[in-house]
């Protein structure tokens, strides 16, 4: 799947991915390329457009980022 030219990830792409944990949908918040897990409350980072799916690479969502992304 291609990327856009900022570096974002193909919007079918995104459409098709879920949290590898709660196989829940995910969010993507394009300011921080990150793609928001609320149930796992985990953010996994896009880098060069490419989504990183591992948990050992995700960031644990502050409460209020949990809330925002609801």
């Amino acid at each position: 799947m291609e990327s856009t030219r900022q570096g974002h990830p193909d919007t079918k792409l995104l459409e098709l991915l879920v949290c590898p944990l709660t196989r829940t949908a995910l969010h993507y918040d394009r300011d921080r390329a990150e793609l928001l897990s609320v149930k796992a409350r985990l953010a996994f980072p896009v880098r060069d457009g490419i989504p990183i799916m591992l948990v050992s690479e995700a960031r644990q969502m502050t409460d209020q980022e949990v809330a925002d992304a609801s």
